[in-house]
């Protein structure tokens, strides 16, 4: 049976490789992290922000193949674990027809995140991974990376706030809710550094 997941959070920092993707079961509370590059990383969050580039990068130049040729990616399929890594199959539909392609996980969500494609991730996979026992030192690591994330957001988001010409050009619901991003960032840093100093 596939679970039908939804991509939850995106952690990416120029300081570390690879990168961190979180998926969520639509329909649960099951999640699991998916370490990708930050090529991979970067595409699905330029698509995720319909950010568009003068000419197609990767992923979107595949989008623009497989509608050519008529085709439409009709769901993405996390199928196996090899290795401590996700393997995963596009299912691409032309007319009558399903095409299924290998691919990394990375590269299927960067294209289907563009194209609002469903999500799903094998149930077989989904309990190997949460019942997989990974190491102290593995979860210490996640942690210390996304507290380096959250650092460098706390600083920009700082620096804008503290930005006379920001303030002036950007409208009260802007500033309003650089704060409360703000602010919750500090509060998650603050937890994270406390369970940190504890286990250390």
């Amino acid at each position: 049976m596939d679970v039908p997941m939804e991509l939850s959070r995106i952690l990416i920092s120029e300081l570390h490789d690879p990168q961190i993707i979180f998926l969520k079961e639509k329909d649960g509370h099951r999640t699991f992290p998916i370490l990708i590059g930050i090529a991979e990383a970067s595409a699905i969050d330029r698509r995720l922000k319909d950010i568009t580039t003068p000419r197609p990068m990767t992923h979107d130049l595949l989008a623009g193949v497989i509608e050519a040729m008529g085709g439409t990616v009709e769901k993405i399929v996390i199928n196996d674990l090899q290795d401590h890594t996700f393997v995963a199959t596009l299912h691409i539909r032309q007319g009558e027809r399903i095409i299924e392609v290998d691919s990394r996980p990375s590269d299927a969500i960067a294209l289907g995140v563009g194209l609002d494609t469903p999500i799903f991730v094998a149930d077989h996979v989904l309990k190997e991974v949460l019942h997989e026992n990974i190491g102290a030192t593995d979860r210490v690591e996640l942690l210390r990376r996304r507290l380096d994330v959250l650092a460098e957001k706390i600083t920009q988001l700082s620096g804008q706030l503290s930005d006379e010409g920001f303030l002036a050009e950007a409208g009260d619901q802007t500033v309003q809710e650089h704060r409360r991003q703000l602010q919750e960032m500090k509060s998650e840093y603050e937890a994270i550094d406390r369970v940190l100093k504890n286990i250390e």
